[in-house]
């Protein structure tokens, strides 16, 4: 029997997705579902709100029924704070779920971690469940604090984690100069961003900067794991295995297209996620 306080997909077809966010049913875009939905349409009637988007890209939610700002749900192992945003979003990326328990796995004790574009935390959390010391590192100030809440709802979770909001190339050209070093990075970046000080970051143009830079914050003393994910239009598979190679001098890689299960037996595409696992010593020279 289903926890009625966890986060479900219901459904997706006609680029929509059926959410079942804990007491509160949604409906999302899904732009890549491109099928007929499984579940009948009366189950698509129950959604308490819908959030749209019109050809210029804008967004909004459409009520159904009086809804809190904020509620807590179950998922992949973590209790989370919910709430709707003006972009969407409900405050986590259910694609992950699988890099999540990526970090959970790894033998990341005495190491140090750093989640780049970081969000709410829960990526943070998995890896400070597993030993690392946990850099998060967000420029939404919003977003620290969110992921603050999200800890303190998850007392498993060690007090490992240090919350920094700032732009990630300044912030990584600082760790550089202070000479620190990690043995896992995160990335999820996003295709356009501008920091607070008017930095303008472009995927394309930013990223292989970026990877560079994160190869000099390599622990030469441990194992090194990057993962990088990436919902970004001409971005592939073998688009971003060939970055990682070509800023970390090799490595052996696991990468996949993420996925969110349905409760119709189907899944749900989101993304791109590729690991790169370099041994001790391993393309260093060079």
């Amino acid at each position: 029997m289903a926890n009625p306080n966890e986060y479900r997909l219901l459904d997706s077809g006609n680029m929509m997705k059926l959410e079942q966010a804990g007491p509160i049913r949604l409906i999302r875009p899904a732009l890549n579902a491109f099928w007929k939905p499984e579940l009948p349409k009366a189950e698509w009637d129950k959604a308490d709100a819908v959030f749209t988007r019109d050809a210029g890209g804008n967004g909004k939610w459409t009520f159904h029924r009086t809804l809190p700002e904020n509620w807590e749900v179950t998922y992949a192992g973590f209790r989370l704070r919910l709430k709707m945003t003006g972009f969407g979003h409900l405050g986590f990326f259910a694609e992950q779920y699988a890099n999540w328990d990526f970090y959970r796995k790894l033998d990341l004790k005495g190491g140090s971690a750093l989640n780049l574009f970081a969000y709410s935390g829960i990526a943070s959390m998995a890896m400070a469940q597993n030993g690392a010391k946990v850099c998060h590192l967000d420029a939404a100030k919003g977003m620290i604090e969110w992921g603050r809440i999200n800890q303190t709802l998850n007392p498993s979770v060690p007090d490992r984690i240090r919350w920094i909001a700032d732009d990630v190339m300044r912030f990584v050209g600082r760790e550089l100069r202070r000479g620190s070093r990690y043995s896992l990075i995160a990335l999820d970046p996003p295709t356009f961003g501008r920091g607070s000080s008017g930095q303008v970051w472009k995927i394309e143009a930013s990223l292989p900067q970026l990877l560079t830079q994160c190869r000099q914050l390599r622990d030469p003393e441990r194992d090194f794991y990057v993962v990088l994910s990436c919902h970004s239009p001409g971005f592939s598979v073998l688009v971003l295995e060939r970055l990682l190679r070509e800023a970390f001098g090799g490595g052996t890689f696991d990468s996949a297209e993420m996925t969110i299960p349905e409760s119709t037996g189907r899944v749900l595409p989101a993304g791109i996620s590729v690991r790169c696992h370099l041994k001790k010593g391993e393309g260093l020279c060079g």
